[in-house]
């Protein structure tokens, strides 16, 4: 059975609480966009994705996802520990020697769950398409799933991409654009201004749906349901998430300055009194 609306937001306060202790262990990582993205992820997996138990990079006759932007390991690993790919114990070694949880996610380490390297930011959606195009040629019916980062739009792979997915009729992928107007230099308006994301997706000649409440469980849910049943149609689909950064730790919210930054033993007190420990227990 799916869990509802209650136990996935117990299950993001304790991947937020995952997330702060990876990073403050090895004062190193990225806690903004992975908070951040936690309510999506969170539901995507336990709620979204058709996926099978166990991982093999085939991936066939399930639903797979691919992370573009992939500093937000973070959530990325957390999500993955939670649902079962590998011990939730080995959160522990975030970013150590020898860890199978590098700083970006790596495929030479086997970490099941992770299909693909994005240590360079703008390939995660040029994957995704090959991907679904895969599927299609396996009359495979699953969905392909890829999150990218508002400011990694400023890389140009993306739209060529974005022009192929159109004009091959790639219509079994949801490309999801974690809008929270913040990169690691500021504001994306003022690093390089994106103009409208929704425009530009469109004029490419992608359907397009917004989410103003990203980091709304019962939101998320109801927006890709929606996402969902515009595939197949022809044209790829596309998700814009409008999210906090820094979400659910008051101190790191409406700033960029927590994109790469880790907290302090202070700090990281602090932003567990907001997100207490949960029947799902630390790591």
């Amino acid at each position: 059975m799916k869990p509802n609306t209650q136990q996935l937001t117990e299950l993001t306060t304790q991947v937020r609480r995952d997330i702060l202790r990876m990073v403050h262990a090895v004062s190193s990582g990225h806690p903004g966009g992975s908070l951040g993205c936690a309510e999506f992820l969170v539901t995507l997996y336990q709620r979204l994705m058709d996926r099978k138990e166990g991982f093999d990079m085939d991936g066939k006759d399930e639903d797979l996802f691919f992370l573009s932007n992939g500093h937000i390991s973070p959530v990325f690993y957390s999500v993955l520990a939670r649902s079962g790919y590998f011990p939730v114990s080995e959160l522990a070694t975030f970013r150590k020697i020898n860890t199978r949880l590098q700083g970006h996610p790596t495929t030479h380490d086997h970490l099941p769950g992770v299909r693909m390297a994005s240590g360079s930011l703008g390939q995660g959606l040029s994957v995704a398409c090959g991907a679904a195009q895969a599927k299609k040629l396996n009359n495979d019916n699953h969905l392909v799933y890829v999150l990218l980062g508002d400011g990694e739009l400023q890389e140009g792979q993306n739209w060529e991409a974005l022009m192929y997915a159109s004009a091959k009729n790639v219509d079994n992928i949801i490309a999801t654009v974690d809008l929270n107007g913040k990169q690691i230099d500021g504001p994306t308006d003022k690093v390089l201004d994106l103009g409208s994301v929704r425009a530009k997706f469109e004029a490419f000649g992608w359907d397009v749906i917004e989410l103003k409440e990203g980091n709304n469980i019962d939101a998320i849910i109801k927006g890709y349901e929606e996402a969902k049943a515009k595939t197949g149609k022809g044209k790829p689909v596309c998700v814009l998430l409008h999210t906090e950064m820094g979400n659910g730790v008051d101190f790191m919210m409406g700033t960029h300055a927590w994109h790469g930054k880790a907290p302090n033993d202070a700090q990281l007190e602090e932003a567990f009194k907001q997100n207490p420990e949960t029947s799902f227990g630390d790591y």
